[in-house]
């Protein structure tokens, strides 16, 4: 195929699906923009792949994501014997997702999370538990070891008595010995765990979430087989420096059909008046921060913000 055709399938795929991935977000102070780059077309031949490639580049995809999505193209193509440019991919098995080993899986948490709270200590964490917040992750940061370990086991003994499944974010260690309900580490972290590492979580018991930004990150998640899985950031956020821009509603759309296998957690950016377009998208779960910890009343903003989602089932 000469390469005015490569650019004429290019073209349609953007033509079809400019309207729901193409508008660019505005980005707050602390992303960074990534321009995509395209894979070296000497390295592939196929035209479904380089078309793939070139348009998902276009639509603002980063290099990763748009390599991943050329892939899932070209296999969606061969699977069906067909380029339907108007079918966006969302098949598992086209992303290489099939074929899990329930057995390396970690343990089930229900498919709805519900109103996550992401609090900074084990003074909040209580708070928002004896509130009702269903799921509760405490992000505590220090360097102090001791510090460390006292803020766990507080979170763990905060808890107690509510019926708030309590994830620990990175400090699994002490989310071991404490009995925390789960940890949750971001990609940086998964990446940083030895394989002895994740074995001695799995063996421990504690369900296991994992933040993703995109295409390549959710099939490196897939790899571990988490417990559920946070696709992220959502809209702008000024809590962490982002690698990438902010997904929004349509990508998150996207990222749900192609990971409906797992409980997913939407988070990032989220404000109470965008519950009702996140939750449209199936995620079972939205992760807030600001919402709650800034509120004027948090124990108010807390109902408020369950009210506005289904009732999560209780474990």
């Amino acid at each position: 195929m000469h390469t005015a055709e490569i650019q004429a399938l290019a073209d349609a795929i953007v033509h079809h699906h400019s309207a729901t991935f193409g508008a660019r977000l505005h980005h707050d102070a602390n992303s960074v923009e990534l321009v995509p780059q395209p894979t070296p077309p000497a390295l592939r031949t196929e035209p479904t792949y380089l078309a793939a490639l070139q348009a998902c580049s276009r639509l603002g995809f980063i290099a990763v994501d748009a390599e991943c999505l050329a892939q899932a193209w070209q296999r969606q193509a061969e699977r069906t014997n067909h380029f339907d440019v108007t079918h966006w991919p969302d098949d598992p098995q086209d992303f290489g997702l099939a074929g899990a080993d329930p057995a390396q899986a970690f343990p089930a948490c229900p498919r709805q999370l519900g109103l996550y709270g992401v609090l900074p200590t084990a003074e909040w964490v209580g708070r928002m538990a004896r509130a009702g917040v269903p799921t509760v992750q405490l992000r505590f940061k220090s360097d102090n070891a001791a510090a460390i370990r006292a803020e766990v086991r507080a979170a763990v003994a905060a808890v107690q008595g509510t019926n708030a499944r309590l994830f620990i974010n990175d400090h699994w260690r002490e989310a071991i010995d404490a009995g925390a309900y789960g940890i949750h580490v971001g990609q940086e972290d998964l990446d940083a765990l030895a394989g002895e590492h994740l074995a001695a979580i799995h063996a421990s018991g504690l369900r296991l979430g994992v933040s993703t930004h995109g295409y390549a990150e959710m099939v490196r998640a897939h790899a571990v087989q988490p417990s559920y899985i946070a696709l992220g950031a959502v809209f702008p956020t000024t809590l962490k420096k982002m690698a990438t821009a902010p997904q929004g509603v349509a990508r998150l759309q996207a990222y749900v059909r192609l990971m409906q296998a797992y409980p997913l957690v939407a988070i990032g950016g989220i404000a109470a008046e965008q519950f009702g377009d996140i939750a449209t998208t199936g995620v079972g779960s939205i992760a807030v921060v600001r919402a709650l910890v800034n509120a004027p009343d948090p124990e108010a903003a807390a109902r408020d913000l369950m009210a506005r989602l289904p009732q999560p089932a209780q474990s």
